[in-house]
This record gives structure tokens, C-alpha cells and sequence, in this order.
């Protein structure tokens, strides 16, 4: 699994996650099936790999240089 996630991405989807998340706890019944997206954003910021990203051929992972 090569990191396809980079900095800012990351950080955005731990800030969308943990919202997502406050949205399962504490929003309104119709909405907090959206909340449990707040996991999916959480695991790929964590892991730094998104799955759709690798389809989608996109990486925002700076570019290692040697």
C-alpha cells in the first residue's frame, strides 16, 4: 500500500471526520447514517492511503526526492 494522502488532505479529512463523527453522535435520526462516513475519512487520513484515489490515479503525497 504506497501513501497517496499528503499533508493537507489529511488534515482536512481528520477535521471532516471528526465532524462526520459529531454528526453520528449527536444529529438529528435521517442524518446519522452520513455520520458513519466520519470512519471511512478517519481510516484513509490514518492509514494515508485512499483506495479511490489509487483507481483514480490521483496522489497528493509530496514528491520524495533522493
Amino acid at each position: 500500500m504506497k501513501a497517496n494522502v499528503g499533508g493537507l488532505d489529511r488534515t482536512l479529512r481528520i477535521v471532516g471526520g471528526v465532524a462526520l463523527l459529531g454528526l453520528l453522535a449527536f444529529g438529528p435520526a435521517p442524518l446519522r447514517w452520513w455520520g458513519a462516513l466520519g470512519f471511512v475519512m478517519l481510516g484513509t487520513a490514518l492509514l494515508n492511503f485512499c483506495p479511490l484515489y489509487s483507481v483514480l490515479g490521483i496522489n497528493t503525497c509530496p514528491v520524495k526526492r533522493a
